[in-house]
């Protein structure tokens, strides 16, 4: 079931001058990641949510964006500090950098697969009578909605007479693209590509490391991204069993327009900032909203201080559900994976709402 969208009683008003680091933070970084919403390639925002920013005031916002010679003082006059009421969660996501091929080989043997035709989001309000609630999407083939097939039945081959598959992989590399939902590929035949989020069948999302966990195969400790990927490849009687037990499955293209220096693309349809992105339920936070994160660990580029910084919600993933749930992207390549996979913190989100959109809310939130 889709979390609601966030609300005035989820959030309690706070100062700028109450946020533990917001002072040392780097504003200038966060104000050139929150520029990217003024340009023409962002998603649009979604008015029913919090920002409520109709074109007008959104172009005054980023004529003041363009204009500021202190990023801080613009952030501090022109939002106002709101912070979720929920417990949070943070943990960390990467670009993976790894081998493939454009052809089935022992060693590559998983494809990642293209969208099928008709894959389309069906909102909680439009299901069908007897349509499953938790099950985001389906498929329309002439006039007729139909369930897709979960992680198991593609496995298996549901899909295997539809040609989709755009690249093929080691199951376990595979398996992590899904989790991370892009991808630089290295392929045998000298060349690159870059694969990003198409779409998805819409089963829900089944933590496999928690599965783990659950059945005494060892402690959340144990499953970091690098302990995970250590049991898989420990147990391959066991990995596509597990694998299967997750019903999500994922989509991808290939990605051709964002240059190599830049993040992969995230699903606000811009290139991701690594430590500015933020990864969000899109159901609950608007795509755009900045958010302040204070988590318990070391922040990437000042170890010996506590992760706290301004961050966009400009992504999402099937495992982060809920008003309190984040993942911050690091990076690309395996430095990036280390340290993402170590990322598993109770954080506090602060969201930043325009003014003139919290004005209302600031006095109902009180």
């Amino acid at each position: 079931m889709a979390q609601s969208p966030l609300q005035s009683d989820d959030l309690t008003p706070v100062r700028f001058a109450d946020l533990a680091g917001w002072a040392k933070d780097d504003h200038q970084a966060a104000l050139a990641a929150f520029l990217r919403f003024c340009g023409p390639d962002a998603r649009a925002v979604d008015s029913k949510d919090l920002f409520r920013l109709n074109q007008e005031k959104k172009q005054i916002l980023c004529a003041a964006a363009h204009e500021a010679t202190d990023a801080r003082i613009f952030f501090e006059n022109h939002f106002e500090p709101f912070q979720i009421r929920q417990n949070g969660f943070v943990t960390g996501y990467f670009e993976p950098e790894v081998s493939a091929s454009r052809e089935k080989t022992g060693r590559f043997s998983v494809p990642l697969l293209q969208k099928p035709d008709g894959l389309v989001h069906v909102p909680e309000k439009e299901q069908p009578k007897g349509w499953p609630k938790h099950l985001s999407h389906g498929r329309l083939f002439e006039g007729t909605l139909n369930e897709m097939p979960d992680r198991a039945a593609i496995m298996d081959g549901a899909l295997v007479d539809e040609a989709l598959e755009l690249v093929w992989l080691n199951p376990i590399d595979a398996y992590f693209i899904h989790v991370q939902g892009s991808a630089r590929l290295k392929l045998t035949d000298g060349s690159t590509m870059r694969v990003g989020y198409a779409g998805k069948t819409g089963h829900p999302y089944s933590g496999i490391a928690k599965l783990l966990v659950q059945r005494g195969e060892g402690t959340p400790e144990d499953f970091t991204m690098s302990g995970l990927r250590h049991w898989l490849e420990e147990n391959p009687d066991k990995r596509d069993a597990l694998f299967k037990e997750n019903r999500s499955y994922i989509f991808f293209r290939e990605v051709t327009e964002t240059g190599p220096d830049l993040g992969p693309i995230g699903a606000a349809s811009l290139p991701l900032v690594p430590g500015r992105s933020l990864a969000i339920d899109d159901s609950s936070l608007p795509y755009g909203m900045p958010v302040f994160v204070s988590a318990g660990f070391e922040d990437p580029d000042a170890p010996d201080l506590s992760f706290q910084r301004l961050m966009l919600a400009d992504d999402t993933g099937s495992a982060i559900k809920g008003h309190g749930r984040g993942d911050v992207f690091i990076g690309s390549g395996e430095a990036a994976g280390r340290i993402a996979g170590e990322i598993r913190h109770k954080a506090v989100f602060t969201v930043l709402v325009p003014k003139s959109a919290a004005a209302s809310l600031k006095g109902r939130a009180d």
